[in-house]
């Protein structure tokens, strides 16, 4: 039988939402089990180097490290005057509500697992079984992806992914890139790789700035934003790096290198407003070692929908949780920060984990006004950086949108016109479209996409369909089989 914590507040992820979050809640008066997949505090945004590489104490290559020493500085604290219960190196493969007694009221339940790495290295805590009586849910989100046809060549990455390979080694994944995709993360991965000693070839992003226009009202509501751009603006000048505009790589060109087929080059095009490639714009970029994409981020919403909350259709087109000002969902003493609710950035992740944290351990929560300017800042960078309408006619029958299955777009598509799958959950039945490794993590937004049609946004029932999960992390079977002795 697996080892059982009971605590007042349960915060799952140590990210910026989490780690205010936990603070919160513990400086409010409650206790706090914070667990995290991480084998140290601060989330895939404050990545940290391995313990065992020599640590980075300025805060090289993170934005906002600041806010993240104030915050582990409160943190350290909690821990030792025994309010946090810190436990890293584990995931939540399943969470669930308790059913209420005439003593309590309901609370929850999360099963946790170790990760692979700890795991592997026998360090770390076992596996735990979590029971609180309120619970916080700060799992963060991941890079949103769309296929183009070589994307799933070796020496294709995500923007995050390079991102976190510099952040955690130190190092750089290849030397010359190309970075492409839509929004203001391109720039701070581009200014790391050359900061690195990387050489950047050139930025394709594929909306406009005047694509702000509409939004400036919002934009001066956080002065701060303008001022991180000026300073990669001033990297990219230092570097000479070109930040193209209405600009897609349209074709991930490759080569057999020492035996292997890889990254060679890209095609690129210009674009109209919709995301049509304009005839005689292509350009091709030769001896190319990494392509890293980025269309925004996807929020981890496996442990949200398996309580069944209530979700809306964000402005960039993500599912995601509907909160009221005290980040509490449709599910009473369940609470959500961070990407869960919206994709928005650090600080806005922070200001929802304070209010998260401190409502979770009874406190009041005074409305922010910071959080409001922060969230409409958000709207306003989705709006001025969508997703192309008319990415879909990038592809070829051939691409494959889903590389754990090895399904292209042309077999989505006849499911779609064939069959009428036209939602994520169908063409996953017909084509076994994210049915592979990632479970959809890469590929189910496209699919949702191409499901839906060219021109049409997918519905909140198609991607809810691909985000359910019965279990939200690998876990062994063990662990399964044991489940009726842990409940006895």
């Amino acid at each position: 039988m697996k080892p059982i914590v009971s605590t007042d507040v349960a915060v799952v992820g140590a990210g910026p939402a989490g780690l205010a979050a936990a603070v919160s809640a513990a400086e409010t008066g409650a206790a706090v089990v914070l667990v995290d997949a991480g084998a140290q505090p601060g989330g895939q945004f404050w990545r940290h180097r391995p313990e065992t590489v020599v640590p980075e104490p300025d805060g090289r290559g993170h934005h906002g490290w600041k806010s993240y020493l104030d915050l582990r500085a409160r943190f350290d604290a909690a821990r030792h005057q025994g309010l946090i219960t810190y436990l890293p190196g584990l995931q939540v493969w399943m969470a669930q509500q308790n059913q209420p007694t005439q003593a309590d009221d309901a609370g929850f339940t999360l099963r946790t697992t170790p990760t692979v790495a700890v795991a592997a290295s026998g360090a770390g805590v076992g596996a735990q079984a979590i029971v609180a009586r309120r619970l916080v849910l700060c799992p963060g989100g991941y890079d949103r992806q769309l296929p183009v046809p070589g994307w799933d060549l070796p020496g294709v990455m995500a923007a995050g992914g390079i991102q976190a390979f510099i952040k955690a080694n130190g190092i750089l994944p290849g030397k010359r890139f190309v970075i492409a995709g839509t929004g203001p993360f391109l720039l701070p991965v581009a200014a790391n790789i050359a900061e690195a000693g990387g050489k950047v070839l050139a930025v394709l992003e594929s909306s406009s700035p005047t694509a702000w226009l509409p939004h400036l009202r919002a934009a001066a509501g956080v002065p701060e934003k303008a001022l991180e751009g000026a300073q990669y603006a001033a990297v990219f000048a230092r570097h000479r790096i070109p930040y193209r505009t209405r600009s897609i790589v349209t074709e991930v060109l490759g080569s057999r290198i020492l035996g292997m087929d890889r990254v060679s080059g890209v095609r690129t095009a210009k674009v109209d407003v919709e995301g049509s490639a304009r005839p005689g714009t292509e350009r091709i970029y030769e001896d190319v070692d990494v392509v890293g994409f980025g269309w925004g981020f996807t929020p981890q919403m496996e442990l949200p929908l398996s309580f069944g909350i209530e979700t809306r259709i964000d402005a960039d087109g993500s599912l995601v949780g509907v909160v009221d000002e005290r980040q509490e969902s449709s599910v009473p003493g369940l609470y959500l920060a961070g990407e869960v609710t919206g994709v928005g950035g650090a600080t806005l992740a922070v200001l929802e984990g304070i209010a998260a944290g401190t409502a979770a351990a009874g406190g009041a929560v005074v409305p922010e006004k910071t959080a409001a300017r922060h969230r409409r800042f958000a709207e306003a960078m989705h709006g001025a950086h969508p997703v192309p309408a008319a990415w879909q006619d990038w592809l070829s029958p051939e691409t494959t949108v889903c590389r754990c299955e090895e399904v292209t777009a042309g077999q989505i598509m006849e499911a779609r016109e064939s069959l009428g799958a036209h939602d994520a959950r169908t063409l996953k039945s017909f084509t076994r479209a994210g049915m592979g490794w990632c479970q959809s993590r890469v590929c189910g937004f496209a699919s949702a996409c191409l499901g839906a049609g060219p021109g049409v946004s997918p519905t909140a029932e198609s991607l809810s369909g691909i985000a359910k999960r019965p279990l939200a992390a690998p876990v062994g079977i063990g662990e399964l089989a044991a489940l009726d002795a842990d409940d006895h």
